[in-house]
């Protein structure tokens, strides 16, 4: 058994934690551009039949 799973963590939340912990423990100038990476952007498209409808969300 993995010891996040005994700690009662899902993977993603455990990855979410160990990611911030080493973003906080990097020098000055490369936490500022590890802080730009941690920035997601997620986009929408709905699909039926096996082609994109409608506009971009």
């Amino acid at each position: 058994m993995n010891f996040w799973r005994a700690a009662g963590l899902n993977y993603v939340q455990y990855s979410n934690i160990a990611a911030r912990v080493v973003r906080g423990a990097l020098k000055k100038d490369l936490a500022v551009d590890a802080e730009k990476r941690a920035l997601v952007n997620i986009k929408f498209q709905k699909w039926e039949n096996g082609k994109a409808v409608g506009a971009k969300a």
